[in-house]
């Protein structure tokens, strides 16, 4: 976290170029941390739109700083990162954040109600927008069970929810912009395996309707929920499995 809060600011070029579709590529891509040993060197590989992919890797391998870098928290040293063929530094920052979400495995929900910690993922989200979020994340029943429904205050960290629970309030908030690109980094690390197979089968859903989908994890079964698996470590692409 520290790198990322003292890290140098990313230009952003507010009039750039919005792209028409959402494949990714990674081309040529060099970088590392600064005062660190990890380091990536001429990485090259795409995601097309709508699939479902995994990158898989013990801790360490590079998969993490790959979806640091795909968000822009820094930019590449050498090659490009393209999004539907535009180098994603040409693209506005705020589109670039509007085509991607990512669900991550410490949920960070806030001592309010339901409906602020969605509002979280879209400043200005209305109540309509918000309950078809967590419609899509099978949350919106659960919600409404309560006393007080979407109004509910969930305590610090949503102490009065279950982790799956989290987890699906914090996939609504991924969904209530509507993303085209779901990042889930470790999104079953912290459930029991009936919550991780209910998670990851959601996640497949979402892929059957048109998102695409990427999973960072260190677990070889829950990447074998997915269509495509990368293998990292290191900071090297050293190959992949066509499921």
């Amino acid at each position: 976290l520290s790198r990322i809060l003292y890290a140098d600011v990313i230009p952003d070029k507010v009039n750039g170029i919005v792209p028409e579709d959402n494949d990714i590529a990674f081309e040529n891509i060099d970088f590392f941390y600064e005062k660190d040993e990890f380091k990536m060197e001429k990485l090259s590989f795409s995601i097309a739109e709508k699939t479902m992919t995994a990158l898989v890797g013990e801790s360490g391998s590079g998969k993490t700083t790959i979806t640091n870098l795909l968000l822009r928290f820094y930019d590449v040293h050498k090659g490009k990162i393209t999004l539907g063929g535009t180098d994603i530094r040409d693209i506005p920052y705020d589109e670039l954040l509007d085509r991607i979400s990512i669900v991550m495995q410490n949920v960070q929900l806030f001592d309010n109600t339901i409906e602020e910690n969605i509002r979280v993922g879209k400043k200005g989200a209305t109540k309509e927008d918000i309950i078809k979020a967590a419609k899509k994340a099978r949350i919106h029943d659960f919600i409404m069970s309560l006393p007080k429904g979407y109004e509910t205050d969930i305590g610090e960290n949503g102490g009065i929810l279950s982790g799956g629970q989290r987890q699906r309030v914090a996939i609504a908030r991924a969904l209530v912009n509507d993303p085209a690109i779901i990042l889930a980094d470790e999104p079953t690390g912290n459930l029991d395996s009936q919550s991780e197979k209910e998670i990851m089968n959601f996640f497949q859903e979402l892929h059957q309707k048109g998102k695409t989908i990427v999973v960072v994890t260190h677990e070889p079964e829950v990447a074998k929920y997915t269509k495509r698996i990368l293998h990292f470590k290191d900071g090297k692409l050293l190959g992949e499995d066509v499921l």
